[in-house]
C-alpha cells in the first residue's frame, strides 16, 4: 500500500528479506489553520522528524500563518513562516490516524477508527507575542506527549 492508507507502509531490505513498518500520520486541525495547528505542526516536524506524517488544516482557513506565532516559534529555533493556511479536507481525515482538534467543535467530520483528541487551547488570533508565548508553551507539552503516545503504539 502507499499513501493513502491512514498508515503508510515502508519498506526496509535487511539481511533477511523485507521488514515492514508503520508511520503513523497526524492532522491537527482549528479554525484558521493560522496559529495553534500551524505552531503543532512546527513542534511535531521539528521533535519527530520523519517518523510521523504531519498535516495542518482548518475549517475556515485564513489568509495567512499569525506573524505572532511565527514569531513565537522562531524564538525557539522553528520556522514555520513559508507555511500558509489549508482548508480541512474528508482526506485529510481519512489520511491520518490521529485528529487533533483545537476548536474546531462539531464542523470536524467523524471517521471510525481514527483517534481524535481535543486540546483546549486559547486562540492566538489578533494577539501580540507576548500572548502568544503561553500558548506555544501549551501546544509544546501536548505535542511532547502526543509523542510519547504514538512512540508506545507504533
Amino acid at each position: 500500500m502507499a499513501n493513502g492508507h491512514p498508515l503508510n507502509f515502508l519498506f526496509t531490505l535487511s539481511g533477511y528479506g523485507f521488514v515492514m513498518t508503520y508511520k503513523a500520520s497526524v492532522l491537527f486541525v482549528c479554525v484558521h489553520n493560522a496559529g495553534r495547528s500551524q505552531m503543532a505542526a512546527g513542534f511535531l516536524k521539528e521533535f519527530a522528524g520523519d517518523r510521523i506524517e504531519v498535516r495542518s488544516a482548518g475549517t475556515a482557513p485564513g489568509d495567512k500563518v499569525n506573524p505572532s506565532a511565527v514569531e513565537a516559534m522562531a524564538e525557539l529555533g522553528i520556522d514555520i513562516s513559508a507555511n500558509f493556511p489549508k482548508k480541512l479536507t474528508d482526506e485529510a481525515v481519512k489520511d491520518s490516524d490521529y485528529v487533533i482538534t483545537m476548536g474546531c467543535g462539531d464542523t470536524c467530520p467523524f471517521f471510525p477508527g481514527k483517534t481524535y483528541l481535543d486540546w483546549v487551547l486559547e486562540d492566538p488570533a489578533g494577539q501580540g507575542v507576548e500572548a502568544v508565548r503561553p500558548i506555544r508553551d501549551a501546544v509544546r507539552k501536548h505535542v511532547e506527549e502526543l509523542i510519547a503516545e504514538i512512540d508506545a503504539k507504533f
